[in-house]
């Protein structure tokens, strides 16, 4: 009876081990409050970023076009032939601008993850740079400083139902929207903020309940939305949008639409690309031409969006080769030499 006891203290002690042991294997996100709620503390956290780069690296890097309909292709070395990425300069960059965060493209409309998932084929570790970007800029972002933002299309291409190349058109996988939220939200560390973009759709999986999962994962993470149903953002986005009060609808950009009457933002955020007005097909991804807006305008945009406590993310666009045109770091290292001289006064 006795030796019949001890084994059985013996295997709950060794199932009181193994779940510690899975316990301690779980990501660890940090929380302050609970679901949904956002503390005042976190708000002002949020508008101390103050402004950041938005890197955008995909395929329209490489295929010359805004949107890359290629649902049907899975030949990533022609896609994606980047063989070198420097995420450091990316960050280094985004230090000596006085940035206070990066504002990474995980995923756009066409599918291509930049990071290394486990719900498709369709990523970065199996096209010819073999990496996990995503990885590698968060390591990038500890190294100098800076806090890290999540840029994600809800709609995808290669999805159910979806047609390929066209808006509002991202076919319904809410289950693979969960599971690619629940890696980015888990294995890279804290997010300061996510860009839904919703020109693609939903993917079957509506606003409301993609904020509630978001919250569940990691509650101080901000949730923000393009356009559409706004009833459970926190943050304003504004694409092509500029510096104003979070009353300003107006300063959301030409593209911002949204649905209900009732809104609980507590912030606003406006972006724009860095490449001023021209004739090529793309302004928020790679041009090879010297086109740049002026130190001059990127700084006035700062000190009106420091006025107005918004986020401004200027999209600044890497190369082939993953690097940032040395045009575009000329300019952002003056912006942040003007800001220096600005906080000395």
């Amino acid at each position: 009876m006795k030796k019949c006891f001890r084994q059985i203290c013996f295997f709950v002690f060794c199932g009181i081990i193994a779940f510690n042991i899975s316990k301690a294997d779980e990501p660890k996100i940090s929380t302050e409050q609970t679901p949904n709620v956002v503390s005042e503390k976190r708000v002002q956290v949020l508008k101390n970023l103050r402004w950041g780069m938005f890197i955008c690296w995909s395929f329209s890097t490489f295929s010359g076009k805004e949107w890359t309909p290629v649902a049907h292709r899975t030949d990533l070395d022609k896609l994606f032939p980047a063989t070198n990425v420097d995420t450091d300069q990316w960050a280094k960059t985004a230090k000596e601008a006085k940035m206070g965060y990066i504002l990474f493209l995980a995923k756009h409309h066409d599918g291509f993850c930049l990071w290394d998932t486990k719900t498709t084929e369709r990523k970065i570790t199996n096209a010819p740079l073999g990496k996990d970007v995503l990885a590698d800029v968060k390591k990038s972002c500890d190294k100098y400083g800076i806090k890290l933002a999540i840029y994600f299309s809800e709609g995808d291409w290669t999805w159910k139902d979806a047609v390929d190349g066209k808006a509002y058109s991202g076919g319904n996988n809410p289950e693979m929207k969960k599971a690619q939220l629940k890696e980015l939200l888990t294995n890279y560390g804290p997010i300061e903020y996510i860009w839904f973009d919703h020109a693609a759709g939903t993917g079957g999986l509506n606003h409301n309940e993609t904020t509630e999962w978001c919250k569940k994962l990691q509650p101080n993470c901000f949730v923000g939305y393009n356009h559409g149903d706004q009833s459970t953002a926190d943050i304003r986005l504004g694409e092509e949008g500029k510096p104003g009060t979070l009353d300003d609808i107006a300063s959301a950009g030409r593209h911002f639409r949204f649905k209900n009457g009732k809104q609980n933002w507590k912030i606003a955020e406006f972006t724009y690309p860095i490449l001023p007005p021209h004739n090529n097909q793309v302004k928020w991804f790679y041009s090879p031409n010297q086109l740049v807006l002026p130190a001059s305008k990127l700084f006035d945009d700062y000190k009106n969006a420091v006025k107005y406590e918004n986020l401004f993310s200027i999209s600044v666009a890497p190369d082939y080769n993953g690097k940032i045109r040395d045009i575009d770091v000329n300019v952002l290292q003056e912006v942040g030499q003007k800001i220096k001289e600005l906080e000395k006064k």
